[in-house]
């Protein structure tokens, strides 16, 4: 019997697939558990559709994190943060990812999730950083920091 496997079943195939089981195996096992359907061609153009529409969204989300990198990474797009710092150059305290972000919603209206961005450690210098930040698997950015003296 055909089936189109609605989850994946180790040892038995991917979510999406459509391949030839034993028919007692479906009936008895996949199809009554809900991990499988009967592959008529209803059901695969279906299946299909829904594969579209998914690749469809994908690609727009991928195009939706291109423009946000170009946005961020515009000539015009530098974070300033005002710190107190020493005489060297030397902050006390340090800015960590989240006041990054809060400025960076603050002066841009941009909002990004502290979680993405892989700063190493916390800013604890003046000048000009570099801060990476993931938009999605595929897509990665770079935030410049200015911090400058209260």
């Amino acid at each position: 019997m055909k089936v189109i496997f609605l989850e994946d079943v180790k040892g038995r195939g991917k979510k999406g697939e459509v391949k030839d089981v034993p028919d007692g195996y479906a009936n008895n096992f996949l199809i009554k558990n809900h991990k499988a359907e009967v592959a008529t061609n209803a059901n695969v153009s279906a299946m299909n559709g829904q594969k579209k529409a998914a690749q469809r969204e994908a690609a727009e989300e991928v195009a939706a994190a291109q423009a946000l990198k170009a946005q961020i990474e515009d000539e015009k797009t530098v974070v300033e943060l005002k710190a107190k710092a020493g005489t060297d150059g030397r902050l006390f305290g340090a800015i960590s990812s989240k006041q990054v972000v809060e400025a960076m919603e603050k002066q841009f209206g941009i909002k990004l999730d502290k979680r993405k961005m892989d700063m190493k450690e916390p800013i604890r210098a003046l000048g000009f950083r570099n801060v990476p930040v993931k938009l999605h698997r595929e897509v990665e950015a770079n935030i410049r920091v200015h911090t400058v003296e209260q």
